[in-house]
């Protein structure tokens, strides 16, 4: 998993330094949420595009997160940042036909 997700990030820029991208059916992008990485890719299904994510720390054990977007709907992934830190976040946003991957800034608290 590491190695998939090191190879995408260099493969690819990484979405870290990124506004916004669009992204394409079965094209994997790169996830970096600080010390949770990974990947995700969507494929266009009958009732949506179904973007599927999968994420995880160094020690962590995988995990699988779905979601069938219809035109205007949003999948939001954040981890909390350190103390005194801003969280990591980034949405996955549907707009008609285009998928969109765009880095959050949320203030910390």
């Amino acid at each position: 998993m590491r190695v998939l997700a090191s190879a995408f990030v260099l493969s690819l820029a990484g979405i870290a330094g990124a506004a916004a991208a669009d992204a394409a059916p079965g094209a994997a992008q790169a996830i970096d949420l600080g010390e949770i990485r990974g990947i995700a890719y969507y494929t266009v299904a009958a009732d949506g595009y179904r973007v599927v994510a999968t994420l995880a720390s160094e020690t962590g054990t995988p995990v699988r997160i779905t979601a069938t977007l219809a035109p205007e709907q949003r999948m939001d992934l954040s981890v909390p940042g350190a103390a005194g830190e801003a969280p990591y976040a980034l949405a996955f946003v549907r707009r008609g036909d285009r998928l969109e991957v765009v880095r959050q800034e949320i203030a910390s608290n």
